[in-house]
């Protein structure tokens, strides 16, 4: 879909539903919608070398300089293991760096680099480009309700 946000108020002019059962089921659209949005913001991180899940790795350390691997892994719902070989990427990238935290010698303490910074900036910038594009069609109350409605699906099904 080009402009995602031509489904706000329906399907744009052609679209058509799956004509299945599966449309009765609010998860089934909900994971529908998920994927499109995500796929959009994919699209638009690619431009600027980075996947969602370094993007929101690289954007949570960017904020959070000093955070530990562990408070990372458990802000993102990340397992811990994935978390190394995302870190190792934006390591060796420059974009951020690993210190040993003095009190615990088995932590480390996160922070980005200038050129980290730089491009959590900037990721944050082509994320809001997206947002607008996705959401343009929706006014402010709309888009909270939106988001207080998928904190509340989030959290009632275990998330």
């Amino acid at each position: 879909m080009d402009n995602i946000s031509q489904s706000i108020g329906g399907p744009p002019d052609g679209a058509e539903a799956t004509g299945t059962v599966l449309d009765e089921f609010v998860s089934y659209g909900l994971r529908r919608a998920s994927n499109a949005v995500q796929s959009d913001l994919a699209r638009a991180l690619r431009d600027i070398d980075l996947r969602l899940v370094t993007m929101s790795v690289l954007v949570v350390i960017a904020e959070n300089p000093g955070l530990r691997q562990s408070q990372l892994s458990d802000i993102l719902s990340i397992e811990r293991p994935n978390l190394v070989s995302i870190l190792d990427e934006l390591e060796s990238r420059s974009l951020m760096s690993r210190t040993r935290v003095p009190t615990d010698r088995r932590a480390y303490a996160l922070s980005v680099t200038e050129e980290g910074q730089a491009l959590a900036d900037r990721a944050l910038e082509v994320t809001r480009e997206h947002e607008e594009r996705v959401f343009g069609g929706l006014d402010a109350a709309t888009r909270r309700l939106l988001r207080t409605a998928i904190l509340q699906v989030r959290f009632a099904a275990g998330g």
